[in-house]
């Protein structure tokens, strides 16, 4: 009882230290990727999806909401999305991650999950419970972890319909290539001498 309450209120006044800290420079104009997370420990991930928008000058959100401990605020939250510019969700959780899974439930936005590594079995739980969607209510998931990929997903989706990010995503795309090139060249020379 106390103790709970406690925590909550710790998680509440986190929350808004978190979401306050985290008004990025991309919210200078509309965001369109809404970052949610079930706990403030997942930023040290969740921060990597902001950081990978930001590289592309896609404009971001993060929000700390928890789908067990506030679900009242994730329904308001997802549920206000859509009318404030936001056309994708990116919802990260561990253990019983059921925060994207919520959210798919509550919109029609498409969701992006990451499973965050637990304690106990290491992210197994996490990405079972992100991945294991039932039908009619889907949520890309990417790896345990693996915030980069969220945000570079969200970024493809949204290049469906952007020029600009079109060609960003193929510029990102030759990096790639270049650094794989640069390491085989750099792995061969290691082996011949």
């Amino acid at each position: 009882g106390g103790k709970e309450m406690a925590g909550e209120m710790m998680g509440r006044a986190g929350a808004r230290q978190l979401t306050d800290s985290l008004t990025h420079v991309l919210t200078r104009r509309k965001p369109v990727v809404g970052i949610l997370m079930g706990s403030e420990s997942d930023w040290p991930v969740m921060e990597a999806a902001a950081q990978t928008l930001e590289s592309f000058g896609v404009p971001c959100e993060s929000r700390v909401l928890s789908a067990h401990r506030s679900p009242a605020l994730v329904r308001r939250y997802v549920g206000s999305a859509a009318s404030r510019g936001v056309k994708i969700l990116i919802a990260a959780a561990g253990g019983a991650a059921h925060l994207a899974g919520v959210c798919a439930a509550h919109t029609t936005l498409p969701v992006i999950g990451v499973p965050i590594a637990s304690q106990h079995l290491k992210g197994l739980d996490s990405l079972l419970s992100t991945v294991q969607m039932p039908k009619g209510v889907p949520v890309a998931t990417v790896a345990i972890d693996n915030a980069t990929n969220a945000a570079i997903l969200a970024v493809q989706c949204l290049a469906l319909g952007d020029r600009r990010l079109q060609r960003a995503l193929i510029a990102h795309k030759r990096r790639l290539l270049a650094s794989t090139r640069k390491a085989d060249r750099g792995l061969r020379r290691r082996a011949i001498g």
